[in-house]
């Protein structure tokens, strides 16, 4: 099943996400492909990182709950909030 992952960072942290980010992005090139897109939500004028979005293919919503739970970036405490749903790929889905 997929799950969307919507990440806020808490204001001003920027310096925090910079310092975390290559335990992040090793973290979630560690899933085997579990991780099907991901990337950073941007501030108005598209030059600050201001969150996160993970599509993840996990068993169940515990599963995706505990891969939340493991990223790097919520283990330093840069999240404000994450919110975990149930996801259908519709456009652009892969074939077969």
């Amino acid at each position: 099943m997929l799950f969307a992952l919507i990440c806020l960072d808490k204001p001003g942290s920027s310096a925090l996400r910079a310092e975390v980010r290559g335990k992040h992005l090793a973290y979630v090139e560690a899933q085997h492909g579990a991780v099907k897109v991901a990337g950073p939500f941007l501030s108005d004028d598209g030059q600050t990182m201001t969150g996160s979005l993970i599509i993840l293919e996990a068993a169940d919503v515990a599963a995706a709950r505990a891969f939340a739970a493991g990223d790097p970036y919520a283990l330093a405490g840069l999240f404000q909030s994450v919110e975990i749903k149930p996801w259908r790929w519709v456009v652009g889905a892969p074939k077969g």
